[in-house]
């Protein structure tokens, strides 16, 4: 870009910053010297880059949704939590609210996310393990007692049953008396990633999709402010991917999601918007700030050039991070906090927008209270005592920054041709593919990249090209080309065995006796009722959100609701591709 375009395009920003809201804030550095909230080239000097960097605000975003960085606003500390009961993890939010936490993150037990009541034979054993355990709606009552859901976001982490689990949240809501379309927050919903990596699903792939159509439809037209899809590539680089195949995988995953949507006659500048990302923030300190900047740069163009969006907010990724649940050791717990902190300021110096902090106990247990602070604290640190509210994107312009983001860029895009390919459809710039393939018979009528995620789900590939990068992985960390400190060296140490939090068996016959009483005292024709007409409108077409919220306020359980799907729709067997 020639110096007299960069010139205008800093006066660009210049002007948006100077009408956005901004903090109060001091934005000096420790030593009292003054920053400026955006850096650049120097004035008069042509830099070919910045075509692909641009300026926090401006398409295509590598650079920042805001022209105000963090100065506008801080990221949204949204810690996961969730085990035990719900009286146990109610606790556990309020006392990360108190400690600073600014939004609330649902972490759900097995059962519940596999769809299954607590009492079912399938659930011995799991119940409360490795998050809440929901049954119905009176748990989503208990578990939000005395806070707000009015005046709170709330995300909550489910793939498989995450429509059921939307409608107690939303009759919960009711039951406190707020307006439920005012209700603002996430519900992750990503039935693809579940086939792709973490394996939680319930229905084959086509029953999930109608759901997420469903709830997306319903979404616009009644809870503008809430986002229906958290598109998570967290899981997928838990599973063993690399970053490039975490950045592909998922943006392939969103571009599904919006071909969903515009299947159904959605606006895509209406749907686009609540569409989020969920990513995992790695070890490797640039290479994950270079894929967050990448992230924001591919999403915005295919939505603008493929998808057809017109407005900024379209365009625009927003994404959470979580640290790398994969990267902690049970050897030497407390180099976890290093870790962490490393991989925290990453997403940081990234623009994600909320962020969870690991504790340094999860590889062993779910995190006690000492270690939850611990965890919440080092966001606290690294916001207040650092100075990395100051610059937007600092490290813009860095020549190793930029020049690794425009390779996992290609990286990425190298994978999206090999998705493409799997539905049938080949090219040589995967954009220009998409966009021609849209609307002109892919193999699936959602859309070409669709096809091939489904293509690729039933032959296995994912599963494969996952599993070969972690083999690869493992292979370095033997040959001793890759270290883990306390693992494959300096393996000597003072640090003694954790206390770590244990799930009592009391939990899980207490959960039980509950849901059995709940059962005996409700309306159970009126149950009956509400699920037979879940399953008539199963048989055919109509929208199935209200029918399910008309269970979930009578107090169907959400093992009966997917159960009696489960025998409408039937149950998937993956294919492993290896």
């Amino acid at each position: 870009m020639d110096a007299e375009s960069i010139a205008e395009g800093r006066e660009r920003w210049a002007k948006r910053y100077a009408t956005a809201a901004k903090r109060e804030a001091d934005f000096t550095t420790l030593s009292g010297l003054e920053t400026e909230p955006v850096y650049g080239p120097p004035e008069g000097v042509a830099d070919p880059r910045m075509d692909r960097i641009g300026w926090p605000g401006e398409f295509p975003f590598t650079r920042g949704l805001y022209p105000t960085g963090y100065r506008g606003r801080p990221w949204t500390i949204r810690q996961f939590a969730g085990f035990g009961n719900a009286e146990q993890t109610n606790a556990r939010y309020k006392m990360l609210l108190k400690a600073g936490g600014g939004g609330l993150s649902v972490a759900f037990d097995m059962p519940t996310l596999m769809g299954r009541d607590s009492d079912e034979p399938a659930s011995l054993g799991e119940v409360g393990h490795c998050g809440v355990a929901i049954d119905s709606t009176a748990d989503m009552d208990r578990l939000f007692d005395g806070i707000d859901l009015g005046g709170v976001t709330t995300s909550m982490t489910i793939s498989g049953p995450a429509v059921p689990i939307f409608c107690m949240y939303l009759a919960a809501a009711e039951r406190q008396g707020v307006d439920i379309g005012t209700l603002d927050g996430t519900l992750q919903t990503d039935i693809h990633k579940e086939y792709i990596a973490q394996k939680e699903w319930l229905f084959p792939p086509e029953p999930h999709l109608r759901l997420i159509g469903d709830l997306m439809e319903y979404c616009a037209e009644n809870i503008p402010r809430y986002k229906p899809l958290s598109v998570s590539g967290y899981h997928i680089r838990e599973a063993g991917s690399t970053a490039a195949q975490e950045l592909a995988f998922t943006l392939a995953d969103g571009f599904s999601y919006v071909e969903l949507g515009l299947s159904r006659g959605l606006d895509v500048d209406r749907f686009a918007p609540g569409l989020s990302f969920f990513f995992d923030a790695h070890i490797d300190f640039f290479e994950e700030i270079a894929k967050f900047r990448a992230a924001r740069r591919i999403w915005a163009r295919w939505l603008r050039d493929v998808y057809g969006a017109k407005t900024d907010r379209a365009q625009w990724l927003r994404f959470h991070t979580q640290t790398a649940g994969v990267s902690l050791t049970a050897q030497q717990p407390y180099n976890n906090v290093v870790r962490t902190a490393v991989e925290a300021l990453a997403a940081i110096m990234g623009g994600t927008n909320s962020l969870h902090t690991n504790a340094l106990d999860e590889t062993l247990a779910l995190p006690t209270d000492q270690s939850a602070e611990i965890a919440l604290r080092t966001q606290s640190v690294l916001r207040d005592e650092t100075g990395v509210l100051n610059v937007a994107d600092p490290l813009g312009g860095s020549w190793y920054v930029e020049a690794l983001t425009d390779k996992i860029e290609a990286e990425a895009e190298k994978i999206f041709l090999q998705i493409l390919a799997l539905g049938g459809e080949v090219g040589e710039d995967p954009a220009s593919v998409a966009m021609a393939a849209m609307g002109t018979g892919s193999r699936h009528d959602i859309g070409p990249v669709t096809s091939g995620i489904l293509q690729g789900i039933e032959d296995g590939w994912f599963n494969a090209e996952i599993a070969e990068a972690a083999f690869t992985y493992q292979q370095q960390l033997e040959d001793g080309t890759k270290h883990i400190v306390g693992v494959t060296e300096l393996h000597d140490t003072v640090t003694p065995d954790l206390e770590i939090l244990r799930i009592s068996g009391d939990v899980e016959r207490e959960q039980n006796a509950v849901l059995g009483r709940r059962r005996a005292d409700r309306d159970n024709a009126a149950v009956e009722r509400a699920l037979a007409d879940i399953v008539t409108a199963a048989k055919g077409t109509a929208n199935l959100i209200e029918l399910i919220l008309a269970a979930a306020r009578a107090e169907a359980t959400l093992g009966e609701i997917c159960g009696v799907l489960r025998e409408e729709w039937g149950e998937y067997r993956e294919t492993t591709g290896l």
